[in-house]
């Protein structure tokens, strides 16, 4: 992936209220760049730290500067979350990630269930797969990029998702996309959301599978290199507890499979439901939704 213009090189001022960040560009102006990135940004932000900026003249854009790229260490880290779905579409369609290659279409951004929606839809001769990305930046230490930098609900339940399609028989996959170069391995951050490390653990053994491609990354754009390993060391963590009537039930009503699911964690959440159907018929997604919440 190219970015659509030349980066603006510059220095980090400071990040603060989330999503904005000053800049000293060249010649020692200070704007405010738009930082598009939720989490805590924790070895991503060093002080005076070397950062690259997008430009947009769009008219309704409050802040033309877009935060991009920063330098940690000698490592380039993309902190714009977004750039990660654009760099696995082009992974994926230039069959760079030999796991995803020979479907025959790809959709991005599908609904599912109640107000949440999953990255993408491979769809091929009736068979459907899945697949959320997640952007790895934090230093984990050692050359390990670790997942979340901060207590992710929403990556939760995006695993949650995942294994509801796992146990209705589509194939289902998270990919960490890895933008931060020079990564040799991914794990996930359990000393910052232990919960998320658990049920990713969890959707290991239901059978999601769990990939992670390593990045080239410079002004220029961004590139996914070559798989690397997924260390799931063992965690000694008991999450809070729901029922076991609460948890989870399979309901069969003629040829279609419902997946009715609490947090697959057991954690408290809300009521989930999905239908799976036959994959693409008559040109609508595989699965929709009952409308009767989702997992949190």
């Amino acid at each position: 992936m190219l970015f659509e213009t030349p980066l603006i090189e510059g220095r980090l001022v400071r990040r603060y209220k989330r999503f904005l960040a000053d800049v000293e560009l060249p010649g020692g102006r200070v704007i405010v760049a738009h930082c598009p990135n939720p989490g805590s940004m924790r070895t991503c932000a060093p002080d005076r730290g070397r950062v690259w900026l997008s430009v947009h003249d769009h008219p309704r854009r409050k802040l033309p500067y877009t935060w991009e790229l920063v330098e940690v260490d000698g490592a380039m880290v993309c902190v714009n979350t977004a750039r990660a779905n654009d760099v696995v579409a082009e992974a994926i369609e230039s069959g760079v990630i030999a796991e995803l290659a020979g479907y025959d279409e790809m959709r991005r951004e599908v609904a599912w269930g109640a107000g949440s929606r999953i990255d993408f839809s491979l769809i091929r001769r009736g068979e459907q797969c899945w697949v959320e990305v997640k952007s790895a930046t934090m230093d984990g230490g050692d050359h390990v990029a670790a997942f979340p930098d901060s207590v992710t609900a929403r990556g939760t339940r995006h695993l949650g998702d995942l294994m509801v399609a796992a146990k209705a028989g589509h194939r289902a996959v998270l990919l960490f996309c890895c933008n931060r170069s020079g990564t040799r391995a991914v794990r996930p951050a359990d000393e910052i959301d232990p919960l998320y490390g658990y049920t990713l653990r969890r959707a290991a053994d239901s059978g999601v599978e769990i990939l992670a491609y390593a990045s080239d990354i410079d002004p220029s754009g961004i590139r996914l290199r070559q798989r690397i390993p997924v260390e799931l060391p063992p965690l000694d963590y008991t999450p809070p507890r729901r029922p076991r009537s609460a948890r989870r039930r399979v309901i069969r009503r003629g040829g279609k499979k419902t997946v009715r699911m609490i947090d697959p964690a057991g954690c408290p959440g809300t009521e989930c439901e999905a239908e799976f159907q036959p994959s693409g018929a008559a040109g609508r997604p595989a699965i929709r939704s009952s409308g009767r919440g989702r997992i949190m």
